[in-house]
C-alpha cells in the first residue's frame, strides 16, 4: 500500500510499557514512509490478560488511569522529549526515543467513549478519537468530548472524529441480516455490541444506498472517517460493493 494509513484500533497499553509502544509505533511509521497512527485504548478483555499472563489491573477505572499516563508518556517520547518521570503506573529516567517518527506530529487516536477519563485523556493527547454508535449517540458523545476539549482550552476542531460500523452490503435489509448473523454468532456480538435493532451487532445493511444514506449522518455531524470492520469469516460481497457506497455518498 502506498496511501492507507496503518496501525491497530486500538491496542490496549496494559501489553507494552509506554517506552517500548513508542518505538513500535515509530518503527511502523518509518516502513510505511510516514502513514502510521497510533490507535491506544484502556483493555477489556480479561481472558486475553490472562492467558498471557498480563497485569489486568484493580479495575476498569485502574486501567483508564493506566491509559492516561501511557499516552502522555509515548506523546512526550515521539515529539522528541527525554523524559524522565516517576508516577503511579511507570518509571521512566532520561528516556529517549530516537530516531524520531517520520511524520513531524506522529498521530495518536483514543478508542472509547467514557465521558470522565477516556475523553478526557483523547482531549489532552489525541488526534484523532473513534467511537462506535449511531450518529445520534456520536453527536452525544461529541459534545462531552467538545466540553473536556474547553476544559483544557484545546479547539475541538484539532480532533479528527472516527467511528466504527459493521455494515453489509446486501440487494435487501433482510439479506443482509441474515449474510451478518454467522459473523456475529462467531465473535459472541449478538445481544453485546450495541445495534440497530437485529440484537446482531449490525450497525447497517441493506443496499449500497441504503447503508450510504446512514452513513451521511455521520458526516452531517462532522465526522471525518468511517472505519469498516471485517471480520472472519470475511464477507467479500461487502468488500467488492465499497465503491458502490462511496459512489452513492457522492451522488
Amino acid at each position: 500500500t502506498d496511501r492507507v494509513r496503518l496501525g491497530l484500533l486500538v491496542s490496549s497499553t496494559t501489553f507494552r510499557n509506554p517506552g517500548l509502544i513508542a518505538k513500535l509505533a515509530t518503527t511502523l511509521d518509518h516502513v510505511s514512509g510516514g502513514r502510521s497512527v497510533l490507535g491506544l485504548g484502556g483493555g477489556w478483555f480479561a481472558r486475553e490478560h490472562e492467558a498471557f499472563g498480563i497485569d489486568f489491573g484493580a479495575g476498569f477505572g485502574e486501567r483508564l488511569d493506566r491509559l492516561d499516563e501511557a499516552t502522555m508518556l509515548v506523546r512526550r517520547l515521539v515529539d522528541g522529549e527525554r523524559v524522565t518521570h516517576s508516577g503511579p503506573f511507570y518509571t521512566m529516567r532520561d528516556a529517549l526515543s530516537e530516531p524520531r517518527p517520520v511524520q513531524a506530529r506522529l498521530p495518536i487516536l483514543i478508542g472509547g467513549s467514557g465521558p470522565t477519563k477516556t475523553l478526557r485523556t483523547a482531549a489532552r493527547y489525541a488526534d484523532l478519537w473513534n467511537g462506535y454508535g449511531d450518529p445520534d449517540r456520536i453527536a452525544e458523545t461529541s459534545d462531552v468530548l467538545r466540553v473536556r476539549c474547553e476544559e483544557i482550552g484545546r479547539p475541538f476542531e484539532s480532533i479528527e472524529r472516527t467511528v466504527t460500523v459493521h455494515a453489509v452490503v446486501r440487494d435487501t435489509r433482510d439479506l443482509a441480516v441474515e449474510a451478518w448473523t454467522p459473523i456475529a454468532e462467531r465473535h459472541g456480538l449478538i445481544d453485546r455490541v450495541a445495534a440497530d435493532g437485529t440484537g446482531r451487532g449490525l450497525t447497517v445493511g441493506g443496499s449500497p444506498g441504503d447503508v450510504a444514506d446512514y452513513l451521511d449522518g455521520y458526516r452531517r455531524i462532522g465526522v471525518g472517517e468511517v472505519i469498516f470492520v471485517f471480520r472472519d469469516p470475511f464477507d467479500r460481497e461487502t468488500i467488492e460493493r465499497l465503491g458502490e457506497i462511496r459512489a452513492s455518498l457522492v451522488e
